[in-house]
């Protein structure tokens, strides 16, 4: 009897044991929360090759001669193509570790995220018309914002008669246009030969009373040429010249009579690419210049070292897709609004008030899609409802620091090769959802294991959906239909 219940007692402890015991490889949540897993090694891994790229040594380097036989982009309904690469893809790596990087990046997006509201603050205080300047006014410096660049991810294009082919930082936050030009009074490093306009026949100056030149917000003239000046919320700035050239997308086609800057006098923001490439809402932008009826791109992982596209006019909204309206900003046209409701954390609603994501009359608020931000920044009232409901179903999960840099909610999956966290969903207006991968909003902040909850607040009214969290899926832009596209899984 006694041996009977011994076996009986050692039975209980037994299976007890094996319930409690967590598997140092893996950690799972309750199940009565909707979860995905985050393949942890995948992203340490990830850490370790980007680090490794050589971009002296890549192909993205080499420049390519366009073929005299690229078709002439006649009307707007035309596809036209690029490719896509991240900024660690094509400048050489000058940091010691993987959280050196992060802390870069981290510092860089907030300089863009100070640009953007600044640039829709101004606008809505009515300080952002058009201004016609004295020449000497456009090529008085300011404060260099060399070590802030913000260009995350790049196209090659031709530009001139014949084309030179060259980076330039993709842009949905900007209109204009615009490339370093010879001779140069002060230009950063850039990874292809400065242009130089007399060695294109169809780069043209515009004069003074071109309807383009009247659309700049900053100008002036000199001898009958016009001039422009982009100036960025961190003191970054490009002046010069303002013309029109010919634009070669790859072996896809080629536009005649872009209007475009030709900087001569360019600090800060884009080391390593030539200029800027505008998709802004703008009358300026590449987008409204051609006359698109729509653009898509899908930003791959930063971390993977691979390329994938931007289309024009080739891509459409599936049925299937996350969408969501394009609003309008009565006050400002750049920037791509979109019509947002909210989240889900684990599969249930986080509760937020619907005013949170609006546009109100004046036209501070709303919600923007933005290339160059990497990291969501949200109005903080939303930003703590979502890190609360996080944090509410991650209790079994290992904290990690209190605070890097942006991030306040941080892990230690350093014992771990995966892990089920909840999942997170965006809510667009008229009911449509996308689903985030696990790697769309815990990201690591070293090689060690140390990932952070990807989202931060910010004190102002105005809330960006960064590219962290479009990473992997292909937004479509659907200007003739004002949607605005989610297909994940779709690069």
């Amino acid at each position: 009897m006694a041996s009977a219940r011994f076996l009986s007692l050692l039975s209980t402890v037994t299976l007890s044991l094996l319930l409690t015991t967590t598997d140092a490889s893996s950690r799972s949540l309750p199940t009565s929360h909707e979860t995905t897993v985050l393949d942890v090694v995948s992203s340490l891994q990830q850490t370790q090759h980007i680090l490794s790229i050589d971009p002296t040594r890549s192909s993205l380097t080499t420049t390519t001669t366009t073929p005299e036989s690229v078709p002439v982009f006649l009307n707007s309904s035309s596809p036209l193509s690029l490719e896509l690469h991240s900024r660690d893809t094509l400048v050489a790596s000058q940091h010691k570790d993987y959280k050196s990087l992060v802390l870069s990046r981290l510092e860089r997006d907030s300089s863009r995220v100070a640009s953007i509201i600044a640039k829709v603050n101004l606008a809505v205080e009515g300080a952002d018309s058009e201004t016609r300047y004295n020449p000497e006014e456009l090529t008085t410096p300011v404060i260099s914002g060399a070590s802030q660049g913000s260009g995350e991810y790049f196209s090659r294009l031709g530009v001139g008669t014949p084309a030179k082919e060259m980076y330039m930082v993709l842009d949905t936050g900007s209109d204009i246009n615009w490339i370093q030009c010879k001779p140069c009074s002060s230009c950063y490093q850039q990874s292809d030969p400065i242009f130089d306009p007399s060695s294109s026949s169809t780069y043209k100056s515009l004069t003074c009373s071109a309807p383009q030149c009247a659309s700049l917000r900053a100008s002036a003239c000199r001898s009958d040429k016009c001039l422009y000046q982009v100036r960025y919320g961190d003191g970054s700035f490009t002046v010069g010249e303002y013309a029109t050239d010919t634009v070669t997308f790859g072996s896809s086609g080629k536009v005649d009579n872009v209007a475009l800057g030709c900087g001569r006098d360019n600090e800060g923001l884009f080391t390593g690419a030539a200029g800027l490439l505008g998709l802004g809402g703008g009358a300026l932008s590449m987008t409204s210049q051609i006359k698109a009826k729509s653009f898509s791109y899908c930003l791959v992982d930063r971390d993977s070292g691979k390329s994938s596209s931007l289309d024009f006019n080739s891509v459409q909204v599936g049925a299937g897709d996350a969408t969501g309206p394009i609003l309008r900003n009565s006050k400002i046209d750049t920037f791509y609004y979109v019509g947002f409701t909210g989240f889900s954390v684990g599969g249930q609603q986080v509760s937020i008030p619907s005013s949170a994501f609006a546009v109100d009359a004046s036209g501070t608020g709303g919600v923007i899609l933005d290339c160059g931000t990497a990291v969501t920044r949200l109005q903080t009232q939303a930003y703590n409802s979502l890190r609360d409901a996080f944090v509410k179903l991650t209790a079994n999960l290992k904290r990690g620091t209190s605070s890097i840099s942006l991030f306040d909610t941080c892990y230690d999956f350093s014992s771990l090769s995966t892990v089920k966290v909840p999942t997170v969903a965006f809510h667009f207006t008229g009911g449509k959802t996308l689903n985030l991968p696990a790697k769309n909003y815990l990201i690591p902040i070293d090689d060690a294991g140390t990932f952070c909850f990807a989202f931060a607040p910010t004190s102002s009214s105005l809330s960006i959906i960064g590219n962290v969290q479009q990473q992997g899926t292909r937004i479509t832009y659907d200007l003739a239909n004002h949607l605005i596209g989610l297909s994940a899984n779709k690069c």
